[in-house]
């Protein structure tokens, strides 16, 4: 399909370690894994670091950072961020609480005092979290020629501020969570004020040069940067270069980083120990927020990393996705193992967390997730609804009138014309299958595994008692 399918058996490796007949045993068998998820996802080129209480085990690179160059990844070879550069925001922040400086209960009107009332109950843990309400500034129509946040001008921290404030709420703070880049664009134009520095200059003075992450830094297109990965975009089958995105957009505090595997090493070694925060403000990060009803937030996300479990062993982990560019960090905290897949490949087509998870068991078997198996459906005419939306909203014919008022405002026209193309792309719908089904007062959550015939998703639906869509999120399997 692609022509670049078969230089992704190239590759360039660094591998610690005595035992060699182990080692070289999984090296094959990551080689293997690595080799086919590029070939199957079609990614050009992709990273994997593996660390062993925080040392380096192995370092590859796989497939090509640049396709017009024909050249290959490496292991210093850099990839932009994406959101996993929030867990970085997110450690900055909780510096400034150690320090006093910063309150996780402030209301963020202590440094907003002219936000609209709405924010009023906004605190700096619901940014951290997301769960203040907040709507989310990068959507299609919010960041296209025209829109508030037209990604390819340039904006000052006080233009986006403002532009922010006058977007409305999606609920009412800590009543739900929803991931909103929002947030940590906040957050950076937080730790600006408070300390009087751009919280990129902040991240290199209190985080990156002291742990000696010599090549991670703030994104820029101006500067000569050596083994600089290129992004890719999939278009119908053929591969694109990412799309051009102005230097101040390209700067913010929710995920505008460059680093590499190497680099994610030195990190994953200092989250061991308190070099960068004390233990209980990690554990804090690594605890699920509660809402304001007291239960765990959906996501099991603290600030910055989503906090779960494989086959009961804890695994704190965050994914991120920008300019053709996917990356996914996993730490199984209590095997002390981490794994990370950098790739330079679009969200709608490349899934590092897959990469990731399988490593993780050619490593340690235990940690292989259990497939589960779809739950008897009671309720098929919910499920075909369930199909007919899909296909309504790949053919760009989704109906409002099928959706409640408060989530019409919230998916439409923008969000549901953007999921169309890509929900077409992904080929034909061959299965639906139910895998949960709970009741949260008189609204139904249903979380459908759908495979199409180039992807699967995990598509999550309410419906309230008259049968209206209140929520509907898409992610990969």
């Amino acid at each position: 399909m692609l022509i670049f399918a078969v230089c992704a058996l190239c590759g360039v490796t660094a591998t610690v370690g005595n035992n060699r007949p182990v080692a070289d045993e999984m090296d094959g068998k990551v080689d293997a894994l690595v080799q086919s998820e590029l070939q199957k996802q079609h990614i050009p080129g992709a990273a994997v670091g593996v660390y062993r209480d925080g040392r380096l085990t192995r370092a590859q690179g796989y497939g090509l950072a640049n396709v017009e160059w024909d050249a290959t990844v490496t292991p210093d070879t850099i990839f932009q961020s994406g959101s996993v550069g929030k867990q970085f925001t997110a450690t900055a922040v909780m510096m400034l609480v150690e320090e006093g400086k910063v309150g996780l209960d402030d209301p963020i009107k202590k440094y907003f005092p002219d936000a609209p009332e709405t924010w009023n109950d906004i605190k700096v843990h619901n940014l951290l979290s997301h769960t203040s309400g907040l709507s989310e500034y990068e959507t299609g129509a919010r960041t296209k020629a025209g829109g508030p946040f037209y990604m390819r001008l340039d904006f000052t921290e006080d233009e986006l501020y403002k532009r922010i404030t006058e977007m409305p709420m999606d609920f009412k703070t800590g009543e739900d969570w929803a991931y909103r880049n929002t947030n940590y664009v906040l957050l950076g134009i937080l730790i600006h004020k408070v300390t009087g520095k751009f919280y990129g200059d902040f991240l290199q003075e209190r985080i990156f040069k002291p742990l000696g992450m010599s090549r991670t830094r703030i994104i820029s297109e101006e500067d000569i940067i050596p083994r600089r990965a290129a992004g890719y975009r999939l278009v119908k089958g053929g591969l694109k270069n990412q799309e051009w995105v102005s230097p101040s957009l390209n700067s913010t505090a929710d995920g505008a980083l460059y680093f590499t595997v190497e680099d994610l090493q030195k990190w994953d070694a200092a989250l061991y120990t308190e070099r960068l925060l004390k233990k209980a403000s990690l554990e804090r990060m690594w605890t699920v927020e509660k809402l304001n009803n007291g239960k765990p937030n959906k996501a099991n996300y603290g600030f910055a990393w989503e906090i779960n479990n494989v086959s009961g062993h804890r695994v704190i982990e965050h994914g991120g996705a920008w300019q053709g560019f996917t990356t996914y960090i996993a730490r199984y905290v209590d095997d002390r193992l981490t794994v990370v897949a950098l790739t330079n490949l679009d969200s709608g087509h490349a899934n590092p967390k897959k990469i990731t998870s399988e490593v993780a068991a050619i490593y340690n078997p235990a940690l292989k997730p259990v497939e589960q198996k779809p739950i008897e459906d009671k309720e098929p005419r919910v499920t075909q609804m369930v199909k007919d939306l899909l296909r309504g909203i790949a053919e760009g014919k989704a109906k409002p009138v099928q959706f409640t008022e408060e989530a019409r405002k919230r998916l439409f026209p923008d969000e549901i014309l953007e999921l169309g193309p890509a929900l077409k792309e992904f080929g034909e719908l061959k299965t639906l299958e139910l895998m949960e089904r709970s009741e949260e007062g008189e609204r139904r959550n249903y979380r459908y595994r759908v495979k199409f015939a180039e992807m699967t998703l995990t598509i999550s639906i309410g419906l309230t008692k008259d049968e209206k869509i209140a929520r509907l999120n898409f992610s990969e399997e």
